[in-house]
């Protein structure tokens, strides 16, 4: 019985994930045709190509400030939030609603309301910056606006499954602790921040590595229907060269040695937070 109430989920692993993994790996090592009628093998030559070429460089570079911009200041701003959020009010079941429902749209969806927010001609947060400032914002010709634009957006769709895990993270904190370190003098902000922050500190690392991994694979959707990319490139992370090299220009062994490139290096960066960032967690 355990296996075959495994079975679904085993299936699943092997046929969308393990299958097209040792299927990438295999690629990655040929030069197919657009047809995929012919192979060539060119042993590492997709992967020298790759580390020489410098759009994959940039790519990567940029790939890196936008997950690590997404990570930062979303739990940042999320913690603060559910903190508020925490707060015993009449009404406050509602205003929780409004925060976390952001996570329970598509990504399509949030990318069109924010492509409608900053439109340049019709966009009402263009608008407003027009009145009160005199100037107007492009963000379609401006490439370091338009990648402020997208991990504005990208922090604002995992807003609502950040807050879900800090409101259940703040909610187990014991009373106790709080009202003992009010009685010894702390204030509302040291009593978060010597207190509350480090109980926090498991919510808080797997957060980390779930927004990372986000931040890296999970917003596709978000740049195609925003930016596909541009201006010239300015949003154009991995995820989404790697789909435009394996998808728009057909080349199926240079995107499947991006995506082993991609694979090995998440993971990396990923047991490095299990071995040192997890030694600042407070689990007692």
């Amino acid at each position: 019985m355990p296996y075959l109430l495994l079975l679904p989920s085993i299936l699943i692993i092997t046929i969308f994930f393990l299958i097209p993994t040792i299927r990438s790996i295999y690629q990655s090592f040929f030069r197919v045709s657009p047809f995929g009628d012919r192979r060539i093998f060119v042993g590492l030559g997709n992967f020298s190509r790759l580390f020489s070429s410098p759009a994959y460089v940039d790519s990567l570079v940029r790939t890196l400030i936008f997950a690590g911009c997404v990570v930062v200041i979303g739990l940042v701003f999320c913690v603060i939030v559910a903190a508020l959020l925490n707060q015993r009010l009449r009404g406050m079941t509602v205003y929780r609603t409004f925060f976390i429902w952001t996570y329970a749209i598509s990504p399509a969806i949030a990318g069109t309301v924010w492509a409608l927010m900053f439109n340049p001609a019709t966009g009402p947060v263009v608008y407003l910056v027009r009145l009160f400032t005199g100037k107007t914002i492009n963000w379609m010709n401006d490439g370091n606006l338009a990648l402020a634009i997208v991990i504005i957006a990208a922090v604002w769709k995992m807003m609502g499954y950040n807050v879900i895990f800090y409101l259940a993270g703040l909610q187990a904190v014991p009373d106790e602790l709080l009202e003992a370190a009010a009685i010894d003098g702390a204030n509302g902000i040291r009593r978060f921040l010597r207190v509350t922050l480090p109980l926090l500190s498991p919510t808080t690392f797997f957060l980390l590595i779930m927004n990372m991994l986000y931040g890296f694979f999970e917003v596709f959707g978000l740049i195609d229907i925003m930016t596909k990319g541009g201006p010239g490139n300015a949003t154009e992370i991995l995820v989404y060269k790697l789909y435009r090299d394996g998808f728009i220009a057909i080349d199926i062994g240079f995107a499947s040695a991006q995506s082993v490139v991609l694979f090995i290096f998440v993971t990396i960066l990923t047991l490095l937070q299990f071995r040192y960032t997890q030694q600042k967690v407070f689990y007692g």
